[in-house]
């Protein structure tokens, strides 16, 4: 039998979001933030959360963009229950979906073609070569499974209508990978480095694509998410306190 789970409640977008998470194990921090900023959604539109966990990403997203409806997938079953519970924290439950299921055979609600966006933060860490964390819970959420990022990239494809966009965070060492795998399906494929500080290699890419479409690569400028003291940027403030978006596309 599953032993309590420890919680706390912490909040994103400067307290426009409630949360409650884990106390152990895998929490969420800035990239779900700047993931959700980035999808470019309009009222009406539907967004699959791929790997939603706690739905941190989709609470985001809908205090930018209330009148969208944000559909979860998680694999983690009680991940799923925080989901489903921190949609109603957030008054946003009508419009917040959380289901539990693997994105290599995802439940028949996630029939192909039915979204109009699709966001994701997949597990980013080669089990090969990561130090893998004993807590499972974490393990799962950062550490590449049986579900490679082929079948994660695979699964957002088969679930976007045409034109439809693709937009996922992850480390820069694996954008090529990204890349390729984009490439079979979509085009408008923007590139948005994650400058950790100025003058610093980027640890992180948000990544951008449209399905059934044509246009050339567009590598952005980049975002610079911290001071030299360490606090945040004025323009990472911006997304990460005020809700503002990162546009992608023009």
């Amino acid at each position: 039998m599953n032993e309590p789970l420890a919680l706390t409640e912490d909040s994103l977008l400067d307290g426009r979001v409630r949360l409650r998470q884990p106390a152990g194990g895998y929490r969420a921090a800035i990239d779900p933030v700047l993931l959700a900023a980035a999808v470019p959604a309009l009222p009406g539109e539907t967004v699959a959360d791929l790997g939603c966990g706690v739905a941190s990403a989709g609470l985001c997203l809908l205090r930018r963009l209330p009148k969208v409806r944000v559909v979860g997938l998680e694999v983690q079953p009680r991940l799923v229950t925080l989901a489903r519970q921190n949609g109603e924290l957030n008054d946003v439950g009508p419009d917040l979906a959380a289901h539990q299921g693997d994105v290599r055979d995802p439940p028949a609600c996630f029939g192909s073609g039915r979204f109009d966006h699709v966001m994701m933060n997949p597990p980013y860490l080669d089990p090969a070569a990561a130090r893998v964390s004993h807590d499972k819970a974490r393990r799962i959420a950062t550490v590449e499974g049986a579900a490679s990022l082929d079948d994660w990239m695979r699964c957002g494809m088969l679930l976007l209508r045409p034109k439809g966009s693709l937009t996922l965070i992850h480390r820069a060492e694996r954008l090529e990978e990204i890349l390729t795998l984009c490439a079979a399906g979509c085009g408008s494929l923007t590139v948005l480095p994650l400058w950790p500080h100025r003058g610093e290699p980027a640890k992180r890419v948000i990544v951008q694509a449209r399905k059934g479409t044509a246009a050339p690569l567009r590598l952005l400028p980049g975002l610079v998410l911290h001071r030299d003291d360490g606090s945040y940027s004025k323009a990472a403030e911006a997304v990460l306190r005020a809700a503002k978006p990162l546009t992608l596309q023009v």
